[in-house]
């Protein structure tokens, strides 16, 4: 059985401002010292996102916010939004990754920074392919993953989007989120084509060439860290907050999509991945961590979603910090060694 998990409720709602007057979900979270930073997806009306800021004292108190966005679109490719934050620090800057949404297309993209004010875009860090040259590099292993990673993509043929697009239908990437160390001298970023988690390296940015995503995508189920299995996730799964180091291994806080008659219920869920080996999973819960049971998460702009995107640690509870229902941000917690100690028992 999972560990108890205490639900401490919503700490941030969407205002009248207008960049933030239609929701505001799914924070990046970083902690120094006893202050929490917060980035949080802000959305007006129209479904156009940035990202917010507000910061906590402790866990939960909320002791300053912005009154206008700290970043927002300004590129082509994240016309639409910014969305989806996580944030990572590594020696002495922060890394900054987002969903970027065209309107049509999401990529995985960041940004830096050595201050958290100021922010320097690095550009798209994930493949771009369309689905034409997608679908024939992932065939060339196909035995060795599963259908479910094309079945994503068959409304794009069954309703000719593709054609309609003239090719401008590339492949959907999210749920990028940096290690918060190097793992043998290199940068480790979780992503995830859907629906599993994978795992890349890279030295320097220009390493990421497209003969480097071609051989990646034919030999995608190299770089699996986690398939659905269990039945809570069985339509998919997604990196949830950035990874934590523990003597046990990489702490993993992801979500879980389970499919069910009444549409899809998102799960909060953990697993332990090899501290020199990230891309090989330990174990992970067979029940979920958490899952919606409050009015906040069953009701909202999407019901049924918690959403998890960052993680505090004060004392000997970690603090989870996730999108409800799209539409506010809330907190749970959990004793970290009693998570830590389920986890351990699951590998045996």
């Amino acid at each position: 059985m999972p560990p108890k998990v205490k639900k401490h409720g919503v700490i941030l709602e969407k205002t009248p401002h207008n960049f933030e007057n239609e929701g505001v979900f799914n924070p990046a979270v970083i902690k120094e010292d006893d202050t929490v930073h917060i980035f949080y997806r802000a959305v007006r009306i129209g479904n156009y996102s940035s990202l917010g800021y507000c910061q906590l004292k402790g866990p939960l108190e909320v002791v300053k916010r912005n009154t206008s966005p700290i970043f927002f679109p300004t590129e082509d490719y994240e016309f639409q939004g910014t969305e989806d934050p996580r944030i990572t620090k590594i020696e002495d800057t922060y890394y900054l990754t987002y969903s970027a949404y065209d309107g049509i297309n999401v990529f995985g993209a960041y940004a830096t920074s050595e201050d958290l004010k100021n922010f320097t875009r690095e550009g798209i860090l994930t493949p771009v392919f369309n689905y034409e040259e997608y679908s024939e590099l992932i065939r060339e292993n196909f035995e060795k993953i599963s259908e479910k990673h094309l079945l994503f993509y068959e409304l794009f043929v069954r309703y000719k989007l593709n054609e309609l697009m003239k090719g401008k239908i590339y492949v959907w990437d999210k749920n990028v989120m940096f290690f918060p160390k190097k793992i043998n001298g290199k940068f480790a970023v979780l992503h995830r084509l859907w629906p599993s988690i994978q795992i890349f390296y890279f030295e320097e940015k220009e390493d990421l060439s497209r003969a480097f995503w071609r051989d990646y995508v034919r030999n995608l189920h190299n770089h699996i860290v986690l398939r659905p299995r269990y039945h809570y996730e069985c339509s998919h799964v997604g990196a949830g907050c950035p990874p934590i180091e523990t003597e046990e291994g990489w702490l993993l806080i992801y979500h879980a999509v389970e499919t069910t008659v009444k549409g899809l219920i998102y799960h909060a869920s953990a697993a332990l991945l090899d501290l020199e080996n990230p891309g090989r999973m330990i174990s992970k819960l067979k029940t979920p961590l958490f899952s919606p049971t409050e009015e906040y998460e069953k009701k909202g702009v999407v019901d049924n979603v918690v959403f998890p995107t960052g993680t505090a640690i004060f004392g000997e509870d970690l603090y989870i910090y996730y999108g409800a229902g799209d539409d506010c941000i809330a907190v749970a917690s959990v004793k970290l060694k009693d998570l830590l100690n389920e986890l351990k028992q699951e590998s045996e």
